[in-house]
This record gives structure tokens, sequence and C-alpha cells, in this order.
């Protein structure tokens, strides 16, 4: 999904159909470093490119210093704390690192989405902005439609969860988690910025890193900063959120100070500021971290939850699945039984939607963080 999507980035106005008066957002096409570390992650993910045929380069230790003299290549394996006491101490050396020159980030994830906004209105969308849902009307013959928060109420005989963090309390409206055997919640996540070393361009000439050894991975931002946030080691507290309209947005200096100095492990040459600069807000984390693509218990009702903060840049290819999804069940088809089957325009890969279905086992090679 992530190797078919990378396409409609490069073609983003394409796929738009228009221009948009506030610009286009951009897919930064930096590449990723991926570290290699006793986790093993990147053993799963070289079998995947090695499939799919993804370019990638595989660089040992001497590369990894030279591609990134300001790098320390030290294994600091298991992630840890800063309160751990020898938390700066090498215990070895990195494996190496592997390179996908494919890769990279989107540098407005708000522009894109309105993006989206104005292409679904020329293709006839509405938005209603500022409205709550308060209810999911339905019987047991199917949805029926929403109500809102003004008491209106809106006939449909699809409605389609989205809902994001909020996506386990709309499923509890429709009635239809007793009979997922995967669910949602709301996690809380802080992301940090810190200016890049002095003489490191790294808005212009960084990556995309995924740090598993040091459990956080980090990206180039603009003016020159770089953003850090964590990939969920098992030190790192979870700060799950029962109301996803009520909860702590301020970073935390503990939480600062662990990835901060995690990313100074990897970066000496960083110059930590006095003050934590950053945000925080919330994750719709599915129990293995991987997606929801499907329908319910509820016919008419389908979800696109649990998307967990890895699933941004599938946006696209997202939209075919749950097209090609709804589309077969509305005309008789049993997903549960036999899961629908998605042709990709770019690469002709098949996407079999039920890896993504509510009633699936929990997959155990899931990484179970945002890396999924």
């Amino acid at each position: 999904m992530a190797y078919e999507s990378f396409s409609y980035w490069l073609d983003w106005s394409g796929y738009l159909g228009r221009a948009d008066q506030a610009g286009l957002a951009r897919y930064i096409n930096c590449g990723t470093v991926l570290l290699k570390s006793e986790s093993g992650h990147h053993e799963k993910v070289l079998a995947h490119y090695q499939e799919l045929g993804v370019e990638f380069e595989e660089w040992d230790p001497e590369t990894l210093r030279a591609r990134a003299p300001y790098f320390d290549v030290s294994s600091f394996w298991p992630p840890s704390r800063p309160s751990d006491t020898s938390f700066f101490e090498p215990r070895g050396t990195l494996q190496g690192a592997v390179f996908t020159p494919g890769s990279g980030y989107v540098n407005d994830p708000a522009l894109a989405t309105r993006n989206l906004q104005e292409a679904a209105q020329a293709r006839g969308a509405r938005f209603l902005f500022r409205t709550q849902v308060t209810a999911i009307l339905g019987t047991n013959g199917g949805v029926r439609g929403v109500r809102l928060d003004d008491g209106s109420e809106i006939e449909a005989r699809i409605v389609v969860n989205v809902a994001g963090p909020h996506s386990y309390v709309v499923n509890r409206m429709a009635g239809v988690e007793a009979g997922m055997r995967v669910k949602t919640r709301a996690l809380r996540h802080e992301v940090h910025h810190v200016p890049a070393p002095r003489g490191v361009d790294f808005e212009r000439n960084g990556w995309h890193v995924s740090d598993p050894d040091g459990g956080i991975y980090f990206r180039p931002d603009t003016g020159n900063s770089i953003l850090v946030g964590s990939e969920d080691p098992p030190c790192d507290p979870k700060i799950w959120v029962d109301d996803p309209d009520s909860f702590d947005h301020k970073v935390t200096r503990e939480q600062w100070e662990a990835q901060v100095y995690r990313l100074a492990r990897r970066i000496p040459s960083l110059e930590i500021p006095h003050e934590p600069t950053g945000f925080a807000d919330l994750y719709d984390v599915s129990d293995d971290w991987m997606p929801i693509y499907d329908k319910s218990d509820l016919p008419g009702f389908y979800m696109a939850v649990g998307t967990s903060g890895n699933q941004f840049k599938n946006a696209g290819v997202v939209g075919l699945v749950m097209a090609e999804l709804i589309d077969a069940c509305e005309q008789g088809h049993d997903h549960d039984r036999e899961p629908v089957q998605v042709t990709t325009p770019y690469t002709g890969l098949t996407l079999d939607a039920g890896s993504y279905s509510r009633l699936r086992v929990i997959n155990p090679n899931s990484s179970f963080s945002v890396i999924g």
C-alpha cells in the first residue's frame, strides 16, 4: 500500500484534478535511513522490499559514517530513558543501515487535507464544520443516517467512520464494537522540534531516519530544524485517553528530554534548547497498530480507522480500497468470507483488503508502534 501511494504523491495535482488557490502540498523526496538494530525490524522490511522490487541500498557502518559524519553509529540497544544511569554509554556499534531513496514526507499535512477538501467539493461533496455527530441511526436492517448536535438528521444508507482518535466513540454509537476482534483507542503522542547542528543543512540534505536502536524517528523540518518523535519502545509510557475531546495538548519536559536526548546521542553536535518546543496530539491506535479498513456488523456502516500515525501518506490508496470494498459489499459480496481484492493502478499489485479486517487475528509481525 505504501509503495503504491508513492505514485499518488509524485502526481498530487493530477490526483486532485484541480489547482488550489492555497497552493499544493509537496512530497519531499528526501529518502529514509533505517538504522539496523537488535530489534531486527530492518530484516522484516528488507523482505518486503525484495519481494516488491523497492529500490534500496544497504550501508555498512563505514558507509553510514561517510554519508552522515555527524552521526554517532554506536548502539545503545535496548532503548531507555535519560533516567537510566547508563543512558549515554554505548553498547557496541550499529550493524549499518538501509537507505530507500524513494521515501520522504509531506511538507504540510494540513494543506494536503485542504487540497483533498477542495477537490472533493469540486465533485459535489459537502462539508459541515464545527458540527458534532451525536448518534448513528439504524436498525438491524442497516444504517439509515446520522443525528447532529443541533437535532437535525442526515439520511444516508452508507456511513463511513473516518473519525480518527474518535473512531471508537463513533463505533460505540453504532453498536458495532462488540462485533470487532480488533478495536481502537486514542493514544496521546508528542513530537518535538530542535535546531539542526551548526554547519549541517539538515532541511536540504537530511533524511527521514528510523532509529529503532534509540526508539525514535526524526526528519527535516522547516527553518533547518529537526522533528523528532518516539517509536514507542517499551520504556516509553503509553498515555491512553478516554475522552478525545479532553486531554493535555502541552508537551511535557520528561518526554521532551527522552526524545531529544536520544537524538543527541545519535547526533552529538546537537545543541539542546533550554525550553521544550513541539506539540501533543492523539493517535488512533488499533490493538496491533495496523489499520482497520472494513465493513461492520451494521449493514451500510463502514470503517477506515486505527491509522495510528503511520497511514497518512496512504490516503489515496485507502480511498480506492474503501470505494472498492463498499461497492462490492453493497452489491451483496460477503467480504468476511471472501475478502475483496483490489488491483492498484500504478504498481499493478493486488491488495488483500482482508488484511485490514476487524475480524483478523492480531498480527504478530507488527512492531506494535507508530512504524506499523
